[in-house]
């Protein structure tokens, strides 16, 4: 969906990812931002990078320094899960 708002199971997982990198301060992170195939490449590649700065500012929530995270969006070139269901 057209949205960038972090779902509450997506930040349960957040929350240990933060929690893991607050363990381990000399690891960096990439945050990668997707979207369906639907709308346009310059719309997606826009929504994929929304979505993933939303994670960053989740995280840095947490307490993730912002000098350990990096963010890119690959809109709809490069999906996380295929699916016809439109709904």
């Amino acid at each position: 969906t057209d949205s960038s708002s972090i779902r509450a199971d997506a930040q349960a997982t957040l929350a240990r990812q933060a929690q893991w990198l607050a363990k381990y301060p000399n690891y960096a992170i990439t945050i990668e931002g997707h979207a369906d195939e639907r709308g346009t490449r310059e719309y997606n590649l826009a929504l994929g990078a929304r979505r993933a700065a939303a994670t960053r500012e989740y995280l840095a929530g947490q307490g993730v320094p912002a000098n350990r995270m990096r963010t890119i969006s690959y809109g709809k070139e490069k999906p996380v899960a295929v699916c016809d269901d439109i709904s």
